[in-house]
C-alpha cells in the first residue's frame, strides 16, 4: 500500500479555506413507480468576512459552474458538459452518446440561502417513463446571523436528485432486480462523486460561469436579488 506523502497533505491544508464536513443522511427507498431521490449534504464552515464576499447571487451562479467542472476534471475529461440555448447536456466524449440532458437551470434566491435546479430532460441513463421528470438541485444555506456569533459560520450545501427513474435499474417485471443494480453502480458512483466535489468545497475555488446569467452586478449584495432566473451555468 502506497504511503501517503505528508507534504503534500500540508498544501492541500494551506491551500483550503473552508473546512468540510459531510453529513450523512439516510438515503429514501425508491418509490413505487421506479423513482428514486438521492440527497447529499455538506457543512461548509468558513470565515463570516469570507463568506460575506462570495453570498451574492452571481456566486450561486459559479458554484453550478463548478459542479460541471469537477464533474469533468473526476473523469479525466470523459465526461464533457455541452451547453445549448435551451439544454445542459453531459456527454460521454461527445454526442451521440448523451447520457443527460437538462433543461436550462433555474436560480431561486434569498436572503438566506438559493438553489439551481436543473430539471432533467433524457438521457441515456434515463428510463422513458421518466424523460420530462426529475431534477437535479444544488442549494445552500446560511444561518441567521446572531449577536454571539464569532467570527466563523457554518453554512450547509445539498446536492438533490429527485424523481429520477434510472434506466439501469429497467421496468417491468426486471425492476425488482434493476433497483438493486442501479444502486450497487450508479448510485454508490454518484454519491462518492457528489460528496468529494462537496469535499472541494474547502478550497472556495469557484468557476467563472460560462453564460453569467446573473452577472450583471457582481458586486451587489444578495438583499434584493432576483427571487427566480432561468438560464446560465
Amino acid at each position: 500500500m502506497r504511503r501517503r506523502d505528508p507534504r503534500r497533505w500540508l498544501r492541500g491544508r494551506r491551500q483550503a479555506r473552508a473546512r468540510v464536513r459531510i453529513v450523512r443522511e439516510t438515503q429514501p427507498e425508491p418509490a413505487p413507480d421506479g423513482s428514486v431521490t438521492s440527497r447529499q449534504v455538506a457543512d461548509v464552515t468558513l470565515p463570516r468576512a469570507e463568506l460575506d464576499r462570495i453570498w451574492t447571487p452571481v456566486y450561486l451562479e459559479r458554484l453550478a459552474r463548478t459542479y460541471w467542472r469537477f464533474l469533468t476534471r473526476i473523469s479525466l475529461g470523459l465526461l464533457r458538459v455541452l451547453y445549448t440555448d435551451s439544454s445542459r447536456e453531459i456527454v460521454l466524449l461527445g454526442r451521440p452518446l448523451t447520457l443527460l440532458r437538462f433543461r436550462v437551470p433555474e436560480y431561486d434566491t434569498h436572503a438566506d440561502g438559493g438553489s439551481v435546479t436543473w430539471r432533467i430532460d433524457r438521457g441515456l441513463l434515463v428510463a422513458p417513463a421518466g424523460r420530462g421528470r426529475g431534477y437535479l438541485r444544488i442549494a445552500v444555506e446560511r444561518p441567521p446571523a446572531a449577536p454571539s456569533d464569532g467570527p466563523e459560520v457554518t453554512g450547509r450545501v445539498t446536492s438533490e436528485v429527485a424523481n429520477f427513474y434510472p434506466a439501469i435499474a429497467g421496468w417491468g417485471w426486471f425492476a425488482r432486480i434493476g433497483r438493486y443494480v442501479y444502486a450497487a453502480t450508479q448510485l454508490r458512483i454518484h454519491v462518492v462523486i457528489t460528496h468529494a466535489f462537496l469535499r472541494s468545497l474547502a478550497r472556495l475555488d469557484l468557476a467563472e460561469s460560462r453564460v453569467g446569467a446573473l452577472a450583471t452586478a457582481p458586486d451587489a449584495e444578495p438583499a434584493e436579488p432576483p427571487n427566480r432566473r432561468t438560464a446560465g451555468s
